[in-house]
């Protein structure tokens, strides 16, 4: 089996399979750990080497390398399942492994914790304007009205886009510290959103517009992607803050420079770009500089409980497919019928 891309296996800036102890516990002696090619300072997960180590592989599992029809027909018939390592399926390409018949899955539910937490520090830290804070007063200056005054979140609004298991933790944790919650889901029933306390309103812009401060955890679909674009900006409050822990292509980050220039939302606290790096991308420059914006990379899912889980997860799942046991297996992508 090919592990393309795993976090978990650089040590010291380099892949060290020594590290592999839970997936070798799990999986036993039978089964070859193969991991994809590494330069000392990231995962080739498109170069040629790549397709050589998938040679001939019975599984593999993803982490941030896209499925390509280049890297299935490396590995040959003989693959029997795809994993994503994580929740995000949007690298896996789920219409192509269908079309091949190729079973999938993901880790949908091993990071509610750690994402929830890190959307309610990102927004806690914009709402009392800690980052413009603690500038201040390491550059040398005392100041409390530095960043601005802030406002009760008491008698604030909470927006939370998509309702799935993280919105809907986000909305037990971080809806306690507000007046009001909002959501908007589709997919989801008011009464399922009565039930945490909160009211659903039937369009984004409804929600943009009533909202002190917007939270996302929608999935990324053809109709979510740049889902926050200069358009769904301007319907924002001017002291609204926008919070993206889900993902990167949810944001447009043009109109998201222009919405902050122009003062159409107060800040923005963002753990995911895309690119993933969002250096490597010049349109997320004059965001990454901007004051009133507070930036992680990409680390909302991170924990040594979380990773733990996940890895573990990961490898059950592939044991449980070469052994044929896949009914009743949470995190299915493709259809149920899908599988040679």
């Amino acid at each position: 089996m090919l592990y393309t891309d795993p976090p978990w296996l650089v040590e010291d800036g380099r892949p060290d399979p020594a590290l592999a102890t839970v997936e070798r516990d799990v999986l036993g002696p039978d089964v070859e750990l193969v991991f994809g090619p590494h330069d000392g300072t990231k995962y080739l997960t498109t170069d040629a080497q790549m397709l050589e180590r998938a040679a001939g592989i019975d599984v593999l599992v993803v982490y941030r390398t896209q499925v390509t029809e280049e890297l299935l027909d490396a590995a040959g018939k003989g693959l029997k399942v795809v994993v994503r390592q994580g929740v995000g399926v949007d690298n896996l390409n789920a219409a192509l492994l269908t079309d091949r018949g190729l079973p999938a899955y993901n880790v949908p539910d091993y990071c509610v914790d750690e994402v929830s937490t890190h959307t309610a520090a990102l927004a806690l830290a914009l709402e009392r304007q800690v980052v413009p804070q603690h500038r201040t007063l390491v550059g040398g200056t005392f100041d409390i009205y530095a960043g601005g005054t802030p406002h009760r979140t008491n008698r604030r609004t909470l927006g939370i886009v998509g309702f799935g298991r993280i919105g809907r933790a986000v909305a037990r944790r971080l809806g306690a510290f507000y007046g009001r919650v909002l959501v908007h889901d589709p997919y989801v029933g008011r009464d399922l959103a009565e039930g945490y306390g909160a009211l659903a309103v039937d369009t984004l812009e409804e929600l943009l517009a009533q909202s002190d401060l917007v939270t996302l955890h929608c999935p990324l679909t053809p109709e979510t992607e740049s889902l926050i674009d200069e358009a769904a900006l301007r319907h924002m409050r001017p002291g609204a803050y926008l919070v993206n822990a889900a993902r990167g292509r949810l944001v447009d980050p043009e109109g998201l420079h222009r919405a902050l220039d122009g003062g159409w939302i107060a800040g923005a606290g963002l753990d995911v770009f895309s690119p993933e790096n969002p250096h490597q991308d010049p349109r997320w420059h004059p965001v990454l500089a901007h004051p009133s914006v507070v930036v992680t990379s990409h680390r909302a899912f991170l924990s040594e409980e979380a990773e733990a889980s996940s890895r573990r997860r990961v490898a059950e799942l592939v044991r449980a497919a070469l052994e044929g046991r896949t009914h009743g297996l949470v995190g299915r992508v493709t259809p149920a019928d899908s599988g040679r």
